[in-house]
């Protein structure tokens, strides 16, 4: 059973602004997902962390709460072996996902030059019928 889902778009270009403000940076996006995105050496830096911006967007609108209760970094995008994006949720994020009865949480996430699109879906731990 889906307990919540969302969907966001960011402008690569507005987050790689953005990133050239540390405040911004240390607000958003935790030391693992800067690391990993090669910032601010690799020259794909600002598409990977549009892409983690807008997956952090669509899992606080699959909890249903938006940024209300806790901060970009309660929320945080990692890869597995293969490249595949996961989320660790820490501080109110965890506690809003314990309140809709959330378990694993799925996300895609997709970018090209100007834009970057993630998905994101939250199953239920409790089980139907």
């Amino acid at each position: 059973m889906v307990a919540g889902i969302g969907t966001d778009i960011t402008e690569v270009a507005r987050v790689k602004k953005a990133c050239e403000k540390e405040a911004f940076l240390a607000h958003v996006f935790t030391e693992n997902e800067r690391k990993n995105s090669g910032w601010p050496q690799r020259k794909s830096w600002a598409e990977s962390l549009a892409g983690d911006f807008a997956a952090k967007e669509a899992v606080a609108k699959a909890l249903g709460t938006g940024f209300c209760g806790f901060g970009p970094c309660d929320i945080e995008i990692g890869r597995d072996l293969r490249g595949a994006p996961l989320v660790c949720l820490y501080g109110g994020a965890k506690d809003a996902l314990r309140r809709i009865g959330g378990g694993k949480i799925l996300v895609s996430i997709s970018h090209e030059r100007a834009f970057a699109v993630a998905f994101a879906v939250i199953e239920s731990e409790r089980q139907e019928g």
